[in-house]
């Protein structure tokens, strides 16, 4: 008999939030309205944050936010203030990838769990080891991850650092998310938040000397899609990965609309709670 991990939903705004919870996540991640990688999601600004931390903690759950953007020197000075302000309303967690953050975390809000986001590659105990040494208490372990890497990576890791990952939803085709099409193309930088998903778009090909012929290339009868990831789905996997160590199972999708949150939570929710229920450990016993 295993633990059941924690379900962590995404909720993109208030209505997605309201369904995450009502559906039975453990736990929601959001975005403020800035040093997030979801420009594109409703977010919340620092009112609505402080109000959403309340309706979380008031349903007995948790609540994590997302920082994770690269910092630049000029971010300094407002993330300092940003992660206070966080503190100051009780988040429980900050979802970081970048040193700087880390730091400043520590220094102006000492009580909120830091968690390692997955854009940081985390692929072995031995960086695990290292991030948890600066203070991290939950690594989110890259998506290229096997099971038996992330086996060998419990075996390799303190009880008390936790580890995450992603088991629903969008995965990025650059390796762990750190992609550079999107600015090269558009100048809307992904690692800032801003990604236009351009590996998503149909491409054809034209050959130098034929300029202005293209020829498609097609995958499939509705297109080519040369760079796109499948989605990914692991619910049929959930035992293993709970024996396998994981603390926290992610749903991806911040950016999605409140059916979406309410059907994939609903659904993870149903597994783990009923065809898996044997496969753990009741609750008095955990």
């Amino acid at each position: 008999m295993v633990e059941k991990p924690e379900l962590l939903a995404p909720a993109g705004g208030f209505e997605q939030l309201e369904y995450a919870l009502y559906f039975g996540a453990d736990a929601v991640y959001v975005g403020g309205d800035c040093f997030g990688l979801r420009k594109r999601a409703d977010n919340f600004s620092n009112d609505e944050l402080s109000t959403a931390v309340r309706m979380v903690h008031e349903a007995g759950k948790k609540i994590f936010v997302t920082v994770n953007a690269l910092m630049h020197n000029d971010d300094i000075a407002p993330l300092r203030e940003y992660l206070a302000l966080l503190g100051s309303i009780d988040v429980d967690a900050v979802i970081l990838s970048d040193f700087a953050t880390l730091q400043l975390a520590k220094e102006v809000a000492p009580d909120v769990a830091i968690h390692v986001s997955t854009q940081a590659s985390c692929t072995n105990y031995m960086a695990a080891n290292l991030w948890h040494e600066l203070g991290a208490k939950r690594i989110v372990l890259a998506r290229e991850l096997s099971i038996e890497e992330i086996c060998v990576v419990r075996e390799n890791v303190p009880q008390d650092l936790e580890l995450e990952v992603f088991v629903h939803g969008a995965m990025c085709m650059a390796y762990s998310g750190r992609c550079l099409i999107s600015n090269y193309l558009t100048h809307r930088d992904a690692n800032r938040g801003n990604c236009t998903q351009p590996c998503r778009w149909k491409y054809t090909l034209q050959e130098e000397t034929r300029p202005g012929v293209y020829f498609p290339i097609e995958e499939d009868g509705r297109g080519a899609f040369l760079m796109s990831s499948k989605d990914l789905a692991m619910i049929e996997h959930l035992d293993e990965l709970a024996k396998a160590g994981i603390d926290s199972i992610k749903i991806e999708g911040r950016v999605k609309s409140a059916y979406y949150v309410a059907t994939v939570v609903n659904a993870y929710r149903q597994v783990l709670d009923g065809a898996l229920a044997q496969e753990f450990l009741p609750s008095e016993e955990q």
